[in-house]
């Protein structure tokens, strides 16, 4: 696994230890590069580096491109090693392990079946495969004393045309495993309109939905989302901050006008999975900057919307769950409780039952009373 779970401490806390729930976590995008190397040399797959450490810094490298569209291209490398059954469920297997060494005990993998088929599996067989290997991670979790729950969010291809056979995949499913529904891949002219035959199904049969916007493409983008995909939650939505003018700064008062489209997800409290590494690596806050103090986080954040922590690719950008987390305390300062806040935030918006997100808020509650 990539970062090799460095930790980091809020007012002496460690935040490894702490309870964390993770929304926007891709299953292609979190494979440990030993795992990559072996599967891949197993079906002749050429690659970039043969060293893991040298492996995990290609990902690195070639992500910092600045562009959604280069950062893609190297999912053409772990998707080549999950095509077929062992792969995928060794992939998901190890998959809920990191998470678990990550100290997240809810966790929603998002990944597309259409994209793992080349080995002559069926959409179903694939998802039982992924699923297979979460169940088996689990129980490794709980051998080692970490109870962890992982849902699939079974996404489609935005630029492709099996939206509606993909959310008709994830209805199939949703007693098997599956909790919700996405669209994922070149957001950039591909908008969910496209796929509103899918959404409209999905809505018919209350599956809930999060899609990606707000990334690559700006405001139409969100707005897509929203009223022709049913999103429940917005898949980064960082750039809904187009959406809020700054009127005047003076010391800590920042006065802010909304546009209709920043207050309407405000005040709906509609979540925004940021991922904090993974939107400097794609340009998605190139108009504020190109550090991390420049992210429209804090902003988003200190006027009242819904935010949630996320790693987005744990490969790609080399990090955790945690290591998220404690970048953002030390670049704008936040202390426990606001790392709370981000995780009950996000607890309330997974696509579990109500009874469930409750408990799940109880077990983030008491998790940072005991630190």
């Amino acid at each position: 696994m990539v970062s090799t779970f460095e930790d980091f401490e809020v007012q002496g806390t460690s935040l490894r230890s702490l309870p964390k729930v993770s929304l926007h976590d891709h299953l292609d995008g979190a494979l440990r590069p030993q795992t990559i190397i072996e599967l891949g040399q197993s079906i002749g797959l050429e690659l970039p580096d043969t060293n893991p450490a040298g492996l995990a810094e290609w990902f690195t490298q070639q992500c910092n491109a600045g562009s959604l569209v280069e950062y893609l291209k190297t999912f053409d490398l772990t998707t080549a090693v999950m095509q077929t059954r062992e792969g995928l469920t060794r992939v998901a297997r190890e998959f809920v392990q990191d998470l678990a060494a990550d100290g997240v005990v809810y966790g929603e993998v998002r990944w597309a079946p259409e994209q793992h088929l080349q080995g002559g599996l069926s959409l179903d067989e694939v998802v039982e495969a992924v699923q297979l290997g979460i169940e088996e991670g689990e129980d490794d979790a709980e051998r080692q004393g970490h109870s962890i729950r992982v849902g699939q969010l079974v996404t489609a291809m935005r630029h492709a045309d099996r939206g509606l056979e993909i959310a008709k995949l994830a209805v199939a499913h949703r007693d098997r495993g599956v909790v919700g529904f996405d669209i994922a891949g070149a957001e950039d002219g591909f908008p969910a309109s496209r796929h509103r035959e899918a959404f409209d199904y999905l809505a018919k049969h209350y599956m809930p939905v999060t899609v990606h916007a707000g990334e690559a493409a700006g405001l139409e983008s969100i707005r897509g989302a929203l009223f022709d995909g049913r999103a429940l939650r917005l898949g980064h939505g960082v750039r809904l901050a187009e959406d809020i003018e700054v009127v005047s700064r003076e010391g800590d008062e920042v006065l802010v006008q909304f546009g209709d489209l920043a207050k309407w997800v405000r005040d709906r409290e509609i979540p925004l999975e940021l991922s904090p590494s993974s939107n400097l690596q794609t340009g998605a806050i190139a108009a504020w900057g190109s550090e991390l103090i420049d992210h429209p986080f804090d902003l988003l954040y200190q006027l009242g919307f819904t935010v949630t922590v996320n790693v987005d690719n744990r490969t790609m950008s080399g990090t955790t769950l945690t290591r998220e987390l404690g970048l953002l305390a030390d670049t704008f300062g936040y202390d426990l409780d606001d790392i709370e806040a981000f995780q009950l935030n996000a607890a309330a918006a997974t696509f579990l039952t109500v009874e469930e997100r409750e408990e799940l808020v109880d077990i983030i509650a008491e998790g940072f009373e005991d630190a």
